[in-house]
């Protein structure tokens, strides 16, 4: 039999035009998804990836965001009921530059951004 789960409070986060491309920013979220917030916290601290500290700072200011609205509406908020429902990692817009090639010619080359977005809810049970 399954417990209910009574859903507290919940924001979000989204940090825009990380210069990091998606699919090494992808590596990570995955591995926080679904977590506790102490425990992603954790992971991401010690993670040897540098799209990390990225992911880090918006889960921090998600968790700041979560605060700021228990106070607004002024009722009590446990930081450490807190849980990642929803992570994830979209394209965000090219940075087109160009090298130079053999012969004269250039190359393009496409230097990678991408949004990140997290939302956590305070899970009670």
């Amino acid at each position: 039999m399954a417990t209910k789960l009574k859903v507290g409070i919940e924001a979000h986060a989204i940090q825009r035009t990380t210069r990091q491309s998606p699919y090494k920013m992808r590596l990570v979220i995955d591995q926080i998804r679904g977590q506790r917030v102490n425990d992603a916290l954790a992971l991401l601290k010690f993670s040897k990836k540098g799209a990390a500290t990225q992911i880090e700072k918006t889960l921090a200011s998600a968790v700041a965001n979560a605060e700021q609205a228990a106070r607004k509406t002024n009722t009590s908020l446990d930081v450490d009921a807190l849980v990642i429902t929803k992570a994830i990692v979209n394209e965000g817009p090219k940075l087109k530059r160009w090298t130079p090639a053999a012969m004269g010619r250039a190359t393009p080359m496409l230097k990678r951004t991408s949004h990140v977005e997290i939302i956590v809810t305070e899970v009670v049970r």
